[in-house]
């Protein structure tokens, strides 16, 4: 028996082909942490800006990849393929410059 897929479980990027997508370099603050990771956005039009993503109310988390999670207070960083990042212990978020690779 297949099972329907709510949104929180599909991420942005599914509903859109590869030219219709962008990847934005994204830093969040947490209660505890700093994390910084590409989040997956339309190139334009609509929900193409970072706080569309946060407005929608059908998506609870923030699917990120390539992510490093800091603690605030200091400490080593945390590297991570995928997380996924509850909006609700979201307390900020800002694009930032692609990191050099």
């Amino acid at each position: 028996m297949e099972r329907a897929l709510s949104a929180d479980s599909r991420t942005v990027s599914e509903d859109l082909s590869q030219s219709e997508r962008r990847v934005e370099r994204v830093r969040f603050e947490t209660d505890r942490h700093w994390i910084v990771g590409d989040m997956t956005l339309p190139a334009q039009g609509h929900q193409s800006r970072l706080s569309d993503s946060f407005n929608r109310a059908d998506i609870a988390f923030i699917p990120l990849v390539d992510v490093e999670i800091a603690p605030l207070a200091g400490g080593e960083v945390e590297r991570r393929e995928f997380v996924a990042l509850s909006k609700a212990h979201v307390r900020l978020a800002f694009p930032v410059d692609p990191a050099p690779r």
